[in-house]
């Protein structure tokens, strides 16, 4: 979860955490959890758009609520169309984030009616290592997916997550990008948590990770766009005269700064990937959590931040990614929410 101005406000909702993959390398547990009910979703629904038009009333600022849809894997959940049908209705952008392997025609022309405005489908390699980290006969079920919401008119964005499993077949992701005619190519890092604490040794070098990204941005990608929400790949490409010393929080990392994550129970997170409860959308007020929460103020909070990521003149506007740095500070044995990001090359 990264933001790009300051005025962008999001929410990640998983929707379930059951899911018909089980990938190595997944931030989640796997663990059964109680979901929420059709309707608690749409009080909640009804609740973020209040908020968010009290902030705009109060404030003068005109936010564009959107919406990331997820799971485990969200088609898994009966409901999934009355709850995108309720955001569609409510005024969100809707951005759906699937393995892809249970879209079929239908329900992609469904996405489509409803407007949603761009699907994430998670792709790690070609079919070989694909297939070694999200299960076998995978990889032509996630294409089939790709291809009907290509032909359902929908914007598709392939996205990996980079290790040492598969950063060097990030051409061949470039190459079938182009093949498939997706419009854009995401990336992020491994976050050694969920079943990816088992891959900590995994995780790519610092130079390895400034390397990769330096060849990621020098490609002519001839149409395709890349995107990642991974702050120091984004501050990475911020010229020298760009840099700020500010202490307020402007863009980077969203955690405590342009959105929330909601779990199937209606436990909140700063992030999906910062397992740090935070409250629960079922008995706090949005607004409340937002305004007080200890966990978030702190993630504000400049003095707070250690190591390389509490002196970079780039703070305001990346902050590292916090769940990389909480995960791999909680596999050295040191939790710390605000220890440095340990893969930033930036100077």
């Amino acid at each position: 979860m990264s933001i790009n101005s300051s005025f962008d406000f999001f929410i990640q909702w998983h929707l379930t955490e059951k899911c018909n993959l089980h990938c190595t390398h997944c931030y989640q547990t796997g663990n059964k959890m109680d979901e929420m009910t059709l309707p608690e979703i749409k009080d909640t629904i009804n609740e973020i758009s209040d908020t968010l038009s009290i902030w705009m009333n109060t404030y003068g600022i005109n936010f564009t609520p959107s919406v990331n849809i997820t799971g485990g894997e969200p088609f898994l959940r009966k409901d999934i169309f009355e709850v995108l049908h309720k955001f569609h209705i409510s005024g969100f952008e809707i951005y759906l984030l699937t393995n892809g392997t249970l879209i079929d025609t239908n329900r992609a022309k469904g996405l489509s009616a409803l407007n949603v405005r761009g699907v994430q489908v998670s792709i790690e390699g070609p079919e070989k290592i694909h297939e070694s980290i999200r299960g076998r006969n995978s990889f032509a079920s996630s294409l089939r997916g790709v291809r009907n919401l290509l032909d359902a008119g929908l914007e598709v964005t392939l996205n990996v997550t980079l290790s040492s499993l598969n950063a060097g077949y990030f051409m061949d992701l470039f190459r079938l990008s182009s093949a498939l005619g997706v419009q854009k190519l995401g990336f992020s890092r491994l976050v050694p948590s969920g079943r990816g604490e088992a891959l900590v040794k995994e995780m790519l070098r610092t130079e390895d990770v400034k390397n990769l990204y330096e060849k990621i941005f020098s490609i002519d990608m001839s149409g395709l766009k890349i995107v990642t929400g991974d702050p120091v790949a984004s501050q990475s490409r911020r010229t020298h005269k760009d840099r700020d010393e500010g202490d307020i929080a402007l863009g980077g990392c969203a955690a405590g700064i342009s959105g929330l994550t909601i779990l199937p129970d209606g436990t909140l997170l700063p992030c999906r990937r910062l397992p740090v409860p935070i409250g629960n959308i079922k008995r706090d007020s949005l607004r409340e959590v937002w305004a007080s929460s200890e966990v978030l103020n702190a993630l504000r909070d400049r003095s707070r931040y250690k190591g390389k990521c509490g002196s970079c003149q780039q703070w305001a506007h990346c902050r590292g990614c916090r769940a990389i740095a909480y995960a791999y500070s909680n596999a050295q044995g040191r939790t710390d929410l605000f220890a440095e990001d340990p893969q930033c090359f930036i100077n």
